[in-house]
């Protein structure tokens, strides 16, 4: 009987298998400034806690639970809309959100209740930020930057995001002093509106008329292998103490300052310093990443702002200090995603990279729940931040010492055949 001849399954990788990727240039440009307004909006929700909370006779634990749903469904959300990015391409999933985010950001305007306060400025922005920040943008690189200049690339995003820090906190300061608090948010509305156009810049080849790329796992599949890796496992972990720290830090800095006397003024400029300062430290972060091995430079991040906080707690409340504080830790403040999803592309590859980003990232916006809302918590209890800072020195070498062992290599998996 003649037999047929052995078939030899080739394992090909999507950015090759997809005729046409975008210009760098196009990516970095459009992929940033998306990630620049959606980030600077929300990077200076902090400056309404009080304003919003005097105005409409609430506590701060009101405010702080709904910011903490707005991270908590970020993250969830994010999920989502990174499986449909992968799958029908991030042009659909961007544009769909910065409406999402106009109509958020209206409604967070107009809220009368707690509850519809937190259906808005939770639920509502949170799916927003979902798809028009990392995981989304990062999909996109992933598939259009060769990994020679991936975590650069990736480190030049997260740059943007932080510029749109000190761009847009020290803008939405004016605005709130001008306009009012109401009549501010409403002026953001249409700012989140300039998403749309910058999206057409990442409308990828291969996604058109409901196509999708070739891959080579399905979803579950991907899914599975990464959730029962050990080093994702880990990254995961470290990126939760990401979270917890950024979110409290940025939402209740200002009324920590206020709590000691210090003018609104004091908290604008260290707000704006930790944006910019987080410009230098995300896109050395992801320069380093190209060079050096990225769970030591996470270790060092996560260790660095223990450091950094305790130096803070010891030392004089001054302005000055405050500033400094503000610099120091704007280095180190978002300067984590370059290279947590420069890893993620690398062990994994790219085919699925916003899907699985959006999982790191869910861990993330965990953290980012517990420490807004436990910030607002505890400090409606005890009078006092005091715990929470102390819980936040403890996660940083927590981080620290759990991005060490993470490995860093490409998984190997047996040939299989393509999946749509």
């Amino acid at each position: 009987m003649r037999q047929r001849p052995a078939t030899t399954l080739v394992k090909v990788n999507p950015m090759t298998h997809t005729h046409k990727t975008l210009p760098l240039w196009q990516v970095l440009a459009c992929g940033a400034a998306i990630v620049t307004l959606s980030m600077g909006v929300r990077h200076g929700f902090g400056l309404w806690l009080q304003p919003i909370t005097q105005a409409q006779d609430w506590t701060r634990e009101n405010f702080a639970m709904a910011i903490a749903i707005q991270n908590l469904t970020w993250g969830f959300a994010g999920i989502f809309s990174g499986m449909l990015a992968d799958r029908f391409g991030a042009f659909r999933v961007i544009v769909t959100c910065a409406v999402l985010y106009a109509l958020g950001l209206v409604g967070m305007a107009y809220s009368s209740t707690p509850a519809l306060f937190t259906a808005t400025a939770g639920v509502l922005i949170g799916i927003a930020q979902a798809g028009t920040t990392y995981a989304v943008i990062y999909g996109v690189i992933g598939r259009n930057v060769s990994a020679a200049k991936r975590s650069w690339a990736m480190g030049v995003a997260a740059a943007a995001g932080s510029f749109g820090q000190f761009l847009m906190v020290p803008t939405e300061g004016y605005l709130i002093s001008t306009f009012g608090w109401q009549e501010a948010l409403v002026w953001l509305s249409v700012s989140a509106l300039l998403i749309i156009p910058l999206a057409y810049g990442l409308r990828e080849p291969g996604f058109g008329g409901g196509a999708t790329p070739y891959r080579e796992q399905s979803i579950m599949h991907a899914l599975s292998e990464a959730m029962s890796y050990r080093s994702f496992q880990l990254l995961m972990a470290g990126y939760f103490v990401c979270g917890f720290q950024v979110v409290f830090i940025g939402v209740h800095m200002p009324s920590y300052l206020k709590d000691h006397n210090m003018s609104p003024e004091v908290a604008s400029i260290a707000l704006a310093l930790i944006g910019l300062f987080n410009v230098f430290g995300t896109y050395i972060s992801g320069s380093l990443g190209q060079r050096l091995a990225k769970r030591k430079i996470l270790a060092f991040i996560y260790i660095s702002r223990s450091v950094a906080i305790v130096l803070f707690l010891l030392a004089p409340l001054t302005p000055m200090n405050v500033y400094i504080f503000s610099s120091v830790m704007g280095l180190l403040w978002l300067s984590t995603v370059p290279p947590t999803n420069a890893v993620v592309a690398q062990i994994f590859g790219v085919a699925h990279l916003s899907m699985l980003g959006g999982f790191v990232f869910f861990s993330h916006q965990i953290g980012s729940f517990m420490g807004v809302w436990l910030g607002g918590y505890l400090y409606d209890k005890t009078g006092s931040y005091d715990i929470v800072w102390y819980i936040s020195i403890a996660l940083g070498v927590f981080a620290a010492l759990v991005n060490l062992p993470v490995k860093e290599t490409a998984i190997v998996r047996a040939p299989a055949t393509a999946v749509a």
